[in-house]
């Protein structure tokens, strides 16, 4: 079933969005975890940059 939804998302509207993964780093532990967003292509790179700051 994962593949019915994977190509579903590949058509129409679907590619106009890109999944970004950032990792973030926790200041009280210092162990890494990771973020996930589903954002429009054209925001990817303020997306990155707001994990950044």
């Amino acid at each position: 079933m994962a593949k019915k939804v994977v190509a579903t998302l590949k058509t129409g509207k679907g590619k106009e969005y890109s999944k970004v993964i950032t990792m973030v780093k926790s200041p009280k532990t210092g162990a890494y975890s990771f973020k996930e967003a589903i954002v429009h292509n054209d925001h990817v790179k303020d997306a990155i940059n707001e994990a950044k700051a």
